[in-house]
């Protein structure tokens, strides 16, 4: 992932962030936009944020994670300064199946390679 992706992911959520806040609405143009930068999960996370499956919890000392209530019932925890879900879906689509042109992961890095480079995981 290089960084002019993730300076067009930041800046697509800026815009998602100030549009929802003035209008309370997420006109269909930023949605297409995420799904086309964050890939099939972006619909499904809104879907869990549509069910209020999300819960951000902030520390005293100012950082913030979020808490999502799973289809399964499991709790999971994702913390803002990895930009990872440790859920099944997450693994299985954005880091197995390779779907999103941003995998989401400080962690985590992907490049282009040839098919004959590929390993599986």
């Amino acid at each position: 992932m290089g960084s002019p992706l993730l300076s067009v992911a930041e800046q697509l959520l800026r815009d998602l962030q100030r549009t929802y806040s003035e209008t309370k609405q997420i006109p269909d143009d930023l949605l297409i936009a995420l799904r086309f930068v964050f890939g099939p999960c972006a619909l499904q996370a809104l879907d869990l944020v549509d069910q209020r499956s999300v819960t951000c919890v902030s520390s005293p000392s100012g950082r913030d994670a979020f808490q999502v209530l799973g289809g399964s019932g499991r709790l999971y925890t994702c913390f803002t300064s990895c930009h990872y879900c440790p859920c099944p879906a997450f693994s299985f689509t954005a880091l197995r199946r390779n779907e999103s042109l941003m995998v989401r992961s400080s962690s985590v890095r992907t490049s282009p390679q040839r098919d004959s480079e590929k390993g599986t995981m």
